[in-house]
């Protein structure tokens, strides 16, 4: 089924998202619920923080993403390509970095994979100071 051209990509993937941090976020609630031991054990701190983490960065960054294609549809001189981009690479880098940060943790060190979070952020932060600007 082919997107619809109409559609911004930035909400398209906010809405996306959203419905994939809720079940992530179901997913946890199971993980509890079960006491499943690699997850809460005390011994997997890191691995249940950084899950959180993902699931926390990742529902928040789909509302941001979907509300800034709203409001670049309603106020067009705030539409910006390479802040749209941006945001959309902090949707994909931050939470994808806390969940392989957590999935190959050892001990209190979080997985090698933890550093794509760090370039999300930078996305991010890319990202809302063109926004800024261009709204000052």
């Amino acid at each position: 089924m082919k997107a619809h051209p109409r559609i911004p990509s930035n909400l398209r993937a906010g809405l996306w998202a959203l419905c994939g941090f809720t079940a992530l976020g179901l997913f946890l609630e199971a993980l509890h619920g079960f006491k499943a031991d690699f997850y809460l054990s005390v011994d997997n701190e890191t691995r249940r923080l950084l899950w959180r983490l993902a699931h926390a960065h990742g529902a928040l960054l789909g509302l941001l993403n979907a509300g800034y294609a709203l409001v670049a549809r309603a106020f067009p001189e705030l539409t910006d390509e390479l802040a749209g981009r941006a945001l959309l690479s902090a949707l994909l880098l931050m939470p994808s970095g806390f969940l392989l940060g957590g999935a190959f943790a050892r001990g209190a060190d979080p997985g090698a994979g933890v550093a794509l979070a760090a370039a999300g952020g930078v996305a991010l932060f890319f990202g809302l100071a063109r926004l800024a600007w261009k709204a000052r």
